[in-house]
């Protein structure tokens, strides 16, 4: 029997500024990608030339019935130094979001999407307590200019991975590896900054939910070690929904699961199907993760990604098949989820991975900038079209 989604679900799909704009070379990832030893696999260069084709491709979505769109604006953009804004930056993503209204999209807005400007990065970036200020402040100009026009807002994008991957990792900037006082600081900032922009952004004009989005997955683990999970996970995870317990909303993005061993966090179970990126095929993530963040959040909830790095596009409609199921069996349970996200619109930059991994619905021939819409995409637009999903 065909899973009816409820009436006005926000069926959308996303992308973010540096992965798809091109020539954002003033922020730190720009920098990142062309520091020496970088652990990136090659530099984003021309991206999609989202930040010029970008009626094309909202014309793509009108295509295929979409009826939201959520893309991250470019803080080094429109404050490319500091106490500096830009208003030519501010004029191009207010074009964006006319250009979303005139086509019926609502225009889902992130604030932060993994980047920030150098001279943030230069001045010690989210471990410094001044960048929360510092973001609120660029938060606070560019809702001025944008906010009657937003249609959702998002403080951060995964700030829980700006943090991991910065300080503990080290494939995203600033590069560090196991720095648990760096890690823990960072969070710190982040927090503050997501409430002084919760704020900012709130007094602007306009009026929109607004929360942020979170890095979440479903968690697993050797015999024995099943107790650890909760300690991973409550670093990982509940930080920031605790955090986001007085927003308006909160962003769930789950791919994949974790695990944990005696060793800490290990790989992909012997048999498990594992993804070009290097985690386990796992579709029952987001399923999982709406459950636990309405168990601690507590507030409204939209799947702000989901999906699949492969070149396997019909492996790519069986993972959405099965997310989607999962979606609706926690709506069924009486969870309050009021929309989902595919990510991405476009086979885009995908940080240290360069373009090797492939989420987009739509194909982006490197060479030409040419578009190719994937069946994928004709089959999800389907699922947008009836509301319905045949299982």
């Amino acid at each position: 029997m065909p899973i009816a989604f409820p009436y006005g679900f926000l069926w959308g799909t996303a992308t973010a500024a540096h992965q798809v704009e091109g020539g954002n070379w003033n922020n730190d990832w720009w920098a990142w990608e062309h520091a020496p030893g970088t652990p990136c696999l090659e530099p984003s260069g021309d991206a999609c030339d989202h930040f010029w084709r970008y009626p094309e491709d909202l014309d793509v979505l009108t295509e295929l019935g979409f009826k939201a769109y959520r893309f991250s604006i470019e803080w080094s953009r429109i404050e490319p130094e500091q106490g500096e804004f830009s208003n030519a930056a501010l004029d191009h993503y207010s074009r964006m979001l006319d250009a979303c209204l005139e086509r019926d999209l609502l225009p889902v807005v992130t604030f932060h999407h993994f980047t920030s400007p150098r001279w943030v990065a230069s001045d010690g970036g989210w471990t410094e307590q001044r960048t929360a200020e510092h973001f609120a402040r660029f938060s606070e100009h560019a809702v001025a200019r944008l906010g009657d026009r937003i249609g959702l807002a998002c403080t951060f994008n995964e700030p829980n991975v700006v943090s991991l991957i910065g300080w503990m990792v080290g494939a995203f900037p600033p590069g560090k590896t196991r720095d648990v006082e760096g890690y823990a600081k960072a969070n710190e900032v982040l927090a503050d900054a997501h409430r002084r922009s919760y704020e900012a952004i709130k007094s602007g004009p306009g009026e929109f939910p607004v929360g942020l989005t979170l890095s979440m997955g479903d968690w697993g683990a050797e015999p024995g070690e099943e107790h650890r999970i909760d300690e991973y996970r409550r670093v990982h995870e509940d930080f920031y929904l605790e955090l986001a317990r007085g927003d308006d909303y909160l962003g769930v993005q789950a791919y994949s699961r974790t695990r944990i061993g005696k060793e800490g966090v290990i790989g992909p179970e012997p048999g498990v199907e594992v993804l070009p990126m290097g985690y386990e095929y796992w579709p029952t993530a987001v399923e999982a993760s709406i459950r636990h963040a309405a168990e601690i959040a507590q507030v409204p909830m939209y799947v702000t990604e989901n999906g699949i790095g492969t070149d396997d596009d019909e492996q790519r409609t069986n993972y959405l098949r099965d997310s989607l199921a999962g979606v609706a069996r926690t709506i069924d349970d009486g969870h309050d989820v009021r929309g989902f996200f595919h990510w991405s619109l476009l086979d885009n930059f995908e940080w240290a991975f360069g373009y090797q991994m492939r989420f987009g619905l739509v194909a982006v021939d490197r060479a030409t900038q040419t578009r190719t819409i994937k069946p994928s995409a004709r089959w999800l637009a389907n699922v947008v079209k009836t509301n319905t999903l045949d299982v």
